[in-house]
């Protein structure tokens, strides 16, 4: 949508009556640094990110350990997956049509509670059976919280303050995916993964205290004869089919998600356990942590150009590089520093999209349009991840490696011709 009626829309349907609240945020509204409420949002993301990326590597040895199986492990995993892709929609109607502050609150309680129950079963030794019903409702917090978290920057930070608020919420992320997993190796080698994931639920119980510090202005009332929530839930459909800028990235997405992601995903640790070995596909992995800090660290400083979405997408391409390298049996040195690249080029273009979203959207939109960008790049990454080795069977490993990241870079160079992403621009005065 044009520039001006974006802000249009957020200056007459942003939530709040609070006359006082709203001139308090409005204050502080494009200096995160400076705005209380921004750094209780940023604690609380900052420790349940920490917890988030302990527990993939604690529930994995911790399932093993109790079961020694391999299908186990598929099942709980999948049990949260599911219902957390499932929920996602209607986690976006939720979002929108109800403070997102409280939502967050509830969502980390609740997940934090589900996570407990597992470190419980874990640390007992109990039958695993039980941990499925467990991973499905916490899979259904973490689909209700992924909207919410969408949104709320743009009720917190406002105008300039928006793409520093991204830089600094990006390289938290960066820096707890670099030492959360290596955290979570080191307590499950030592005391078992059932205390890390006890961590991890208590890395939630402390996101939801910090997000009780902060109090956005109420909604205001809903008349009787108001939209129900299905019927929110079908304008936010309606908005993100009518915005081709917008769907016509979640497409390549889509694509890049199947064919470079869940290919890399799958093909990288086979090709990887015959050339470059474990050590070395340990490297590999830091490398691109390394990169993508670096480039949220800088971008807390360094501005974005005034039409963005081309090089962003543009950056992308390089993205596919290391599954290229890979493919073509290159040594750990290039397959690092293609990853390292691969880091700057994805963290570039986060921070782009989620400012140029906060931007053009309507606030009163974001989750639940969010929620269908999210949905819809997402389905793609078990197509991958099952089609690889069937694929990989049929033409050979290095082919489909290099074959599925051509085909995610032609997706984002494809993408970056689409007129209305060009036409898309960020004022330095707003972001």
């Amino acid at each position: 949508m044009p520039k001006a009626e974006a802000s249009e829309n957020r200056d007459s349907q942003s939530p709040g009556s609070d006359a006082e609240a709203a001139s308090s945020t409005s204050r502080a509204s494009d200096r995160p640094l400076r705005s209380s409420a921004f750094w209780w949002f940023f604690a609380g993301r900052s420790i349940s990110m920490a917890g988030s990326f302990m527990s993939p590597v604690a529930l994995a040895f911790g399932v093993l350990e109790i079961t020694d199986s391999a299908g186990w492990l598929s099942a709980v995993t999948a049990a949260a997956l599911v219902p957390m892709v499932a929920t996602m929609l209607l986690g976006g109607g939720i979002a929108d049509r109800h403070r997102r502050d409280t939502v967050l609150r509830l969502t980390s309680l609740g997940a934090g509670l589900t996570q407990a129950g597992v470190a419980v079963v874990l640390l007992t030794h109990q039958h695993p059976v039980l941990l499925l019903p467990l991973s499905a409702v916490n899979g259904v917090f973490q689909g209700l919280t992924t909207p919410a978290l969408r949104g709320i920057v743009s009720n917190l930070i406002a105008g300039r303050g928006l793409q520093q608020a991204s830089s600094l919420l990006a390289s938290a992320r960066n820096t707890t995916r670099i030492l959360g997993p290596t955290t979570a190796g080191l307590l499950t080698a030592s005391v078992g993964g059932g205390w890390a994931i006890a961590a991890d639920s208590a890395s939630f119980l402390l996101a939801a205290a910090c997000f009780a510090r902060i109090s956005l202005p109420a909604l205001p009332p809903r008349g009787e004869n108001g939209p129900t929530m299905l019927g929110e839930m079908r304008e936010g459909w309606q908005y993100f089919r009518s915005q081709p800028w917008i769907w016509s990235v979640t497409l390549a997405f889509a694509v890049f998600n199947a064919t470079n992601m869940g290919f890399w995903q799958i093909l990288g640790p086979v090709i990887a356990n015959d050339t470059i070995g474990a050590k070395g596909w340990g490297l590999v992995l830091s490398a691109h942590g390394v990169g993508a800090l670096l480039a949220s660290a800088a971008l807390v400083k360094l501005p974005l150009m005034r039409r963005p979405m081309t090089p962003a997408l543009s950056s992308m391409a390089l993205a596919t590089l290391p599954l290229i390298i890979l493919g073509i049996g290159a040594n750990t040195l290039w397959l690092a520093a293609a990853s390292f690249l691969a880091g700057v080029a994805a963290e570039f273009f986060t921070v782009v999209w989620e400012t140029v979203n906060y931007t053009h959207i309507p606030e009163r939109l974001l989750s639940r349009v969010g929620a269908h960008d999210e949905f819809w790049s997402s389905a793609s990454f078990p197509i991958g991840q099952l089609s690889a080795p069937l694929l990989a069977a049929a033409f050979g490993t290095a082919a489909v490696a290099v074959t599925g990241a051509s085909v995610a870079a032609a997706a984002m160079l494809l993408t970056s011709l689409v007129p209305s992403l060009r036409r898309i621009t960020i004022s330095h005065d707003e972001a």
